[in-house]
């Protein structure tokens, strides 16, 4: 029999479909055992895990069919020790069960840093260092003397502290300045519609201590602002001075509407 009759033969017709059902065959498999190893059309929801303290976090995950891994740590001052501070991949994003979820907490202990030396500078020059070295300023206490806002002595915790004493990141220092001319006053800053952290910058540069804080909406400093503020903006007071102001949440006040 030639190659060209075996080609139009039943036998050859039969094999070839026999071939074809098998490799059909053969590719549904595969691909049903690859929907069922990669569980297709299973995803679900990654939930929240930001705020969960670190002894919930393995039971919260297993309750929700993933995985948690810890892959780094931050010190943040605002959030509570111990706590998800960040997740990848986000809430609500679609992922396979049993899938790895990396989080970032907030570090149980701070850094340590050395305290700089910051006698002789200015306010401004001092704060800028503070920043550096993630310090704070605490209460700015003037006294008598020609070296007008510089800085005379460096406290904490109500005692001197020495240049290299090691001190937490995010620990507040106190600082005595010179008063310069008596008579020198400062101007008030417009406070309203500022944030905390705002309020403590503007009255830092203008040499002023915050005085009593009042948050009338619950303390959630993320969306309290400055409502009112003693004395009013544009008052002259003495270095040192303080500035009481009274807090409002931006949800439940509109600032824009009620702005004089």
């Amino acid at each position: 029999m030639s190659f060209f009759s075996f080609l139009r033969s039943k036998v050859f017709f039969r094999h070839t479909m026999i071939a074809v059902v098998v490799t059909i065959v053969i590719i549904w498999l595969i691909l049903r055992l690859l929907n069922i190893y990669t569980r297709h059309g299973q995803a679900i929801a990654v939930p929240n895990f930001i705020g969960l303290t670190l002894d919930k976090i393995e039971d919260f995950a297993s309750d929700n069919d993933l995985e948690a891994a810890i892959v780094d740590s931050v010190y943040e001052l605002s959030l509570p020790k111990g706590t998800v501070a960040m997740q990848d991949p986000l809430p609500g994003t679609k992922v396979k069960k049993n899938r790895k979820i990396y989080l970032t907490v907030v570090a149980l202990k701070p850094e340590q840093v050395a305290m700089p030396n910051l006698v002789d500078l200015t306010l401004r020059q001092a704060t800028s260092m503070m920043e550096t070295y993630g310090l704070k300023i605490g209460s700015l206490t003037y006294i008598p003397d020609i070296a007008n806002n510089a800085v005379l002595r460096q406290k904490y915790k109500g005692a001197d502290i020495k240049e290299g004493f090691l001190v937490e990141k995010g620990t507040k220092i106190d600082l005595v300045l010179g008063k310069g001319d008596e008579k020198e006053n400062s101007k008030v800053p417009d406070l309203i519609g500022k944030k905390q952290i705002q309020v403590m910058e503007l009255l830092n540069e203008a040499s002023l201590n915050i005085g009593n804080e009042i948050f009338l909406d619950g303390n959630d400093t993320t969306t309290a602002r400055v409502f009112k503020q003693k004395p009013d903006a544009n008052s002259s007071i003495q270095y040192g001075g303080t500035v009481d102001v009274w807090y409002r949440s931006d949800r439940k006040y509109d600032f824009k509407k009620n702005k004089k």
